[in-house]
């Protein structure tokens, strides 16, 4: 098969869908892989690791785009719909319950696209959600703490305190994979840490990790309303495959909250819990509301590219190897990468986006929703 490798357009956006070692394992099984040139700079991978392990350098993304398969990081962005298509494969994070123009227009184009975030695996795990769910949790806290700081526009709060002066505190919405991340450096950071889920037996597993570290609360509307005013740091991590997470947290209770703290979402690509929290950038990260910073970056691993990309590709190096071998037939043997995808014959596929799309949710050209 032929594998195109663009670069990554989104605003700061510096990892890549290949390393060098992914590539050699797909020359090595006789797969040609074309990479855009520079693609890997930012994330630490020369042009020349890549072509030293059998890939084709292309002098632009459109080459690229033109092969069988794309494999990419973050969902494409509107100048690159041009380059959707019946007969391309296209392999990356898709988050369409919050995209809706992406969603139409793979839906217009007829490409077959398998969405990392909703690939799962038999006991209900995202495999390859997970890895960035982890950079993503423990990069929350770390901006957190940073945007906090006075000279960013915080409240002046050191999160670990001090001897004699109390410790800044964190609450975390969501006890799931980003929000035991989260928790894990607001503890090493000596925080004082609050996390809310509606899964008891999620808390009762969290006990076991964290003790009397962390104080676990079941979720309910009065639980956040009491909790959330007196947070210095609010991380929302709460993840429905494939749909838009709930809204928890009102415009009116954040407006209770004291002026400089700090609010971040993780899954606001997903279109977040937060009713005052939108998409922002990298190149500008937050804006203030109600008093209130709002960090809204929604490729937050980004921000640590070499990290994020060898951790990406271990978990999708093998799905990708099984595309390349057997094309869109690999679906039809493997449950977990079938969940994966969203768009298929120029119709929804995935029940949770055709839930959060059901206007655009006729029925597929063909019979079968993996060609």
């Amino acid at each position: 098969m032929q594998i195109g490798l663009p670069k990554e357009i989104k605003d700061q956006e510096f990892r890549v869908g290949l390393t060098p070692a992914s590539v050699k394992a797909l020359t090595q099984a006789g797969h040609q892989v074309l990479v855009e040139k520079g693609a890997g700079l930012g994330a630490g991978f020369e042009d020349e690791a890549y072509t030293s392990v059998g890939a084709k350098l292309v002098k632009d993304g459109e080459t690229a785009w033109q092969q069988e398969m794309v494999v990419k990081v973050k969902e494409p962005q509107p100048s690159e719909y041009q380059y959707f298509r019946p007969d391309l494969t296209l392999f990356t994070y898709l988050h369409l319950a919050a995209e809706r123009p992406l969603t139409e227009a793979l839906i217009k184009s007829g490409t077959f696209a398998i969405a990392y975030e909703t690939v799962t695996a038999p006991d209900g795990r995202l495999p390859l959600l997970t890895p960035m769910s982890i950079i993503a949790g423990r990069l929350s806290v770390q901006f957190g703490a940073r945007y906090l700081e006075r000279q960013q526009g915080g409240r002046g709060v050191l999160l670990g305190g001090v001897p004699g002066v109390p410790p800044g505190q964190v609450v975390i919405l969501g006890g799931g994979v980003v929000g035991t991340e989260a928790a894990r450096i607001a503890v090493g950071m000596g925080a004082k840490v609050q996390i809310i889920d509606l899964n008891v037996d999620r808390l009762a597993y969290l006990e076991t990790i964290f003790g009397s570290r962390v104080e676990l609360l079941y979720s309910t509307t009065a639980q956040i309303e009491a909790v959330v005013p007196q947070a210095d740091l609010l991380i929302g991590a709460v993840l429905v495959p494939g749909r838009k997470a709930p809204t928890l947290v009102t415009k009116d209770l954040v407006a209770q909250m004291r002026p400089g703290s700090v609010i971040i979402d993780v899954a606001v690509d997903q279109g977040g819990c937060i009713e005052t929290l939108r998409p922002t950038s990298h190149s500008q990260p937050t804006y203030v509301e109600q008093g209130v910073l709002h960090f809204g970056v929604p490729n937050m691993p980004g921000a640590t590219p070499w990290t994020a990309t060898k951790a990406l590709n271990n978990a999708t190096l093998p799905y990708v190897l099984k595309l390349a071998k057997q094309g869109r037939q690999a679906l039809d043997g493997d449950p977990s990468l079938a969940a994966g995808l969203n768009v298929a014959d120029y119709a929804l596929v995935h029940p949770a986006v055709r839930e959060a799309f059901a206007d655009l949710a006729a029925p597929a050209k063909s019979a079968s929703p993996v060609g």
